[in-house]
């Protein structure tokens, strides 16, 4: 009710240069993105991604740069499946309204032949997992209840790792935990979750057989040519299971 309350109530200057309401920029933006809310814009907020002014009744106001910056954050997650971690980087690097969704394909040979094939950006690295955060800085940073981080252990969906008799996460790890966050507001607990897990064990295995003679090689190049095809398999298959899920809730929504 907060959100549809400020939506109806504070000011709704929509001309282009001038600063928009939250329920503005939701109309602005809902061509190009229908899945957006009121709810997902102020949880990005939460996430420190947007900084919107406010006014002296604590009405949220978009400036152009505010809506460029999320029209960049809404393109990076729906083309390139970015974690926010990831989006924040870019962000930081200066990169605006979206960015270049595909890069260059390095090797004629690896495709196909065919020199003008384009890969997906692959949305993380698959050669580590960076820094490594206790539990209590996963806590503060995803706001995640220790109950439901001690499940998604319980469940195989995260497992952490111990040193010196303390609890560590990697950076892939905590994204896991942000995401889960956010679906357990709808009720979905670890064990829901291991469909997810079993489904991502299956694609691991798969694409391990295609790749495993080139990961296995010992020249050099040839494993560094095998780890690139390896995120970019893994960003296809990622999209490829956006528009399957995307088919069949079409359906379920009549």
């Amino acid at each position: 009710m907060a959100a549809v309350e400020e939506e109806r109530t504070a000011p709704t200057d929509e001309r282009p240069g001038k600063a928009m309401t939250i329920g503005a920029v939701c109309k602005a933006l809902g061509q190009e993105f229908p899945d957006i809310s009121i709810s997902k814009i102020r949880y990005l907020e939460d996430q420190k991604l947007l900084e919107p002014r406010r006014t002296p009744g604590g009405y949220r106001l978009y400036a152009q740069s505010d809506v460029a910056r999320l029209r960049t954050i809404l393109r990076m997650q729906r083309d390139e499946f970015l974690p926010l971690r990831v989006i924040r980087q870019e962000l930081a690097s200066g990169r605006m309204d979206g960015g270049e969704p595909t890069v260059p394909t390095p090797s004629a040979d690896a495709a196909g032949g065919d020199a003008a094939r384009t890969r997906r950006r692959p949305s993380v690295s698959v050669t580590g997992g960076g820094a490594l955060y206790s539990l209590d800085d996963v806590v503060e940073d995803t706001r995640a209840e220790p109950s439901l981080i001690a499940e998604l252990e319980e469940y195989g969906v995260i497992k952490g790792e111990n040193r010196a008799g303390t609890k560590y996460y990697d950076e892939t790890e905590r994204e896991i935990i942000r995401a889960v966050t956010e679906l357990a507001r709808y009720g979905v607990g670890g064990r829901n979750l291991r469909a997810f897990r079993t489904s991502a064990d299956r694609e691991a295995a798969l694409l391990q057989q295609i790749l495993a003679p080139a990961l296995r090689s010992r020249n050099v190049e040839r494993r560094k040519e095998a780890v690139e095809a390896l995120e970019n398999l893994a960003a296809v298959t990622t999209h490829l299971k956006h528009l399957l899920l995307i088919r069949d809730l079409r359906k379920i929504v009549g």
